[in-house]
This record gives structure tokens, C-alpha cells and sequence, in this order.
């Protein structure tokens, strides 16, 4: 914008204000005992005040509302909502009026006018409304930038602009922990917990609406916010979900891939995308806001070019008395493998079976479930180990050990005193 045009006076006035929800309004009770000097004279102004609360005058909080006195604060996730009013301050008709608003950001310019097209004419004293909403997707400086073309009743074209600066701040801050959890015995899943630990960094306390976690194509969830009692569940952080400033709440999720690749092994390996959190809260008189992480990835455990795990092996078993368990090897890498099953005993764990037996060709991404019978010679708590596997096209050797525990109990216990 040049000088002249800058001191140039214009036909029109050009006015925005922010809209937002108004605030309680509220007192500053003074009181005193009735033996003081003022006796019950705090008390009947309070009475007549009409902004107190019959009957709880001495409440801060008020029956009327407040509206916002200045431009308040803007956080990431809410709805920027503003009145644009243009108004004819002359006497004159104008004609061809544009009214055109932008948000400029740190990455990118946006058109926020319900309408592009001009107002044919305006009579003085009138003026042209407009409301625009937006949803607050970046940090940072934002510039709302409102510039007004027109017409003068002499044919002559103006133009001028007003720019309103703003800051929007982070609300929330979040952060992600995974754990990989140990392999279920009976359906080896790979399961993997989310915990989210969200903290309000605002000056109010918000209502968490929803927490929840979007997960990508290769998973389910399970929430693990909830206590079930009966047929009903209740949140573990109560009925009123308020979180108060800078206190953190700590959200926990199961994820869990889903069947058709739990079975590809070469699937889930490496950086992988978990989903991403929903966060809806609300503040002071329902003002909702919105925010939405990024795609959560974590980088997934690796197992080397074979896997063995554990389909079915009995919690408790006797001493000195064979039991049975399933033991499942999937070939995690990209080549055929013909593989040699080794079986070492231990000094508490014993083998029962051939050791050095061809299994046979697995394809990369195949598996095989291969029933062993082992029996133990020490009671107690003992680790299943000694399993080893040779490929005989590379002549590589993979050894396995504590791959899971049994409780070993003695049958023969005496129950004479």
C-alpha cells in the first residue's frame, strides 16, 4: 500500500471483531459479622446488586454474562470465528463493492469470504455483513488480511486493506510411549500398548469429550480407559472428565495387527504406522476444540530371519513327567530356508525325540507348527531352552533359549503332619 492511498479517506469504514462465546460474570463479595460497625449494610447492597444470585450472594460467579472485553486467545484446534461489517459512512451511493478476507499463515494463504462476488450498490448509512469461520490447523502468527474494492458515485475505482495480527497457541501437550509386549502364548499377536500422556498447558480447565486412537489398516484397538462393572462401563478418570492447567492425564491403548497380517511375517518389521489420536475437548461454555496428531510409527521388534515362538505350552506341569508343547517357526526373511531342528538338553530341562531331524523347506513369510514333547528334572519356576535350528543352504546356525517358563511342582508333595 503506498503513502497517498494509506492517507487517502474513503467512503467506506471497514470493521472486524472476533466472535466468541461470552464469560460469567463475577463479584467480589465483601462481608462482615453483624457486631462490626457496618452491621447488615454489605450485606443489602449484595441483595439489591442484580448481578448476584438470590439467595448466594456471597457466590464470585453471578447470573449475567460478560461479553469479551478484549481479543482473547486463540489455540490450536479451535474454530476462528470473526464479524467482518463494511459500512457507507457518506452520502453517497457506492457501487461494485468487494469485500474479500484472507488468513495468511507461516505455510499458506487462505480465502475465508463466503462470497466472491461484488454487492451491486450501497446506500449511505447501510452497510454489508459477513461471517467466516475457520478451523485453527497451524501454530504460530496468523494475519487476517480484509481488503475492500468499490466504486464512487463518480466512476472512480478505491481500494484499501486493514491487517489484524494474531498468535495461536498450543493447548495441549502430548506425548507417545510404546511398548512392545511379550508374545501371547496362545496366538502369537505381537501386541503393542500406547500410552499417551496428555497435559493441558492452557490457563482453564477443559472437558475431554474424546480421546480416542484412530488405528492404521494393519491393526485393532482396544481402549483401556475403561473399568467395566456389570454390563456398564466407567471411565477410570470419573464422571467428570475435567482436566484442570498443567495437569496430565495418562491414556493407555492396545493395538493389536489384524489376522490376515499377523500371519505375514515380513509385514510387520521395520518402521511401521500405528494410527493417530482424536482429541475433542470443550472450555469455558461449550467452546469445542479439535485436534488430531500426526500418523503415530514406531519402529517394530526385530526377530532376524527366523522366528520361533510358542502356540501351547501348559502353565503348570509335573516333575519327571513328559508334557507336550507347539512350537511355531516362521521365516522372517526373504529366501528359501531348509531347516535342521536341533534339540540340547539343559540341566533341568530334558528333550524327549530325535535331535537333528530335516524339517523341511519353509518359503520366506511361511511358517510351521511343530509339536515337541519335553520333560523337566528340577522343580520350580524353569526357562525352556536349548532349541537350535541350522540352514543348510547358508550353513547358518540360530540358537534359542528361554523361550518361555513352566511351573514344575512335585506330584508326590506328603500331606502327613
Amino acid at each position: 500500500m503506498d503513502v497517498n492511498q494509506a492517507k487517502q479517506e474513503h467512503l467506506l469504514a471497514l470493521k472486524v471483531m472476533r466472535l466468541t462465546k461470552p464469560t460469567l460474570f463475577t463479584n467480589l463479595p465483601v462481608t462482615c459479622e453483624d457486631r462490626d460497625l457496618p452491621g447488615d449494610l454489605f450485606g443489602q447492597l449484595m441483595r439489591e446488586d442484580p448481578s448476584t444470585i438470590k439467595g448466594a450472594e456471597t457466590l464470585m460467579l453471578g447470573e449475567m454474562l460478560t461479553l469479551p472485553q478484549n481479543f482473547g486467545n486463540i489455540f490450536l484446534g479451535e474454530t476462528f470465528s470473526s464479524y467482518i461489517s463494511v459500512h457507507n459512512d457518506s452520502n453517497q451511493v457506492v457501487k461494485d463493492i468487494l469485500v474479500k478476507a484472507d488468513l495468511q499463515t507461516s505455510s499458506q494463504r487462505l480465502n475465508l469470504s463466503a462470497s466472491n462476488s461484488a454487492v451491486a450498490e450501497l446506500k449511505p448509512e447501510c452497510c454489508i455483513d459477513d461471517v467466516i469461520h475457520h478451523e485453527v490447523k497451524e501454530i504460530g502468527t496468523h494475519i487476517l488480511v480484509c481488503a475492500v474494492s468499490y466504486t464512487t458515485h463518480y466512476g472512480e475505482k478505491l481500494y484499501f486493506r486493514k491487517f489484524f495480527k494474531f498468535q495461536v497457541l498450543k493447548p495441549l501437550d502430548v506425548k507417545t510411549k510404546f511398548y512392545n509386549a511379550e508374545s501371547d502364548l496362545s496366538s502369537v499377536t505381537d501386541e503393542v500398548f500406547l500410552e499417551a500422556q496428555i497435559q493441558n498447558i492452557t490457563t482453564s480447565p477443559m472437558f475431554m469429550e474424546k480421546v480416542s486412537l484412530e488405528p492404521s489398516m494393519m491393526y485393532n484397538v482396544t481402549e483401556l480407559n475403561m473399568v467395566t462393572s456389570g454390563d456398564q462401563g466407567e471411565s477410570t478418570f470419573g464422571k467428570m472428565s475435567y482436566l484442570q492447567p498443567m495437569d496430565t492425564r495418562q491414556y493407555l491403548y492396545c493395538l493389536k495387527p489384524k489376522p490376515e497380517y499377523a500371519e505375514k511375517a515380513g509385514v510387520i518389521k521395520g518402521v511401521t504406522v500405528i494410527g493417530k489420536l482424536d482429541i475433542v475437548w470443550k472450555t469455558n461454555l461449550g467452546e469445542r476444540g479439535r485436534l488430531q496428531t500426526s500418523q503415530l510409527q514406531r519402529m517394530a521388534p526385530g526377530y532376524g530371519d527366523i522366528r520361533l515362538s510358542l502356540e501351547m505350552i501348559p502353565d503348570t506341569v509335573n516333575l519327571e513327567e513328559p508334557f507336550d508343547i507347539i512350537c511355531k517357526i516362521t521365516n522372517c526373511s526373504e529366501r528359501t530356508m531348509d531347516l535342521v531342528l536341533e534339540m540340547c538338553n539343559t540341566r533341568s530341562i530334558h528333550w524327549c525325540g530325535i535331535s537333528g531331524r530335516q524339517l523341511g523347506k519353509l518359503s520366506p513369510g511361511g511358517f510351521l507348527s511343530l509339536p515337541l514333547t519335553v520333560l523337566s528334572s528340577v522343580q520350580g519356576l524353569q526357562s525352556i531352552s536349548g532349541l537350535r535350528l541350522t540352514d543348510t543352504f547358508l550353513k547358518r546356525t540360530y540358537e534359542y533359549d528361554d523361550i518361555a517358563q513352566v511351573c514344575v511342582v512335585c506330584p508326590f508333595t506328603s500331606n502327613e503332619s
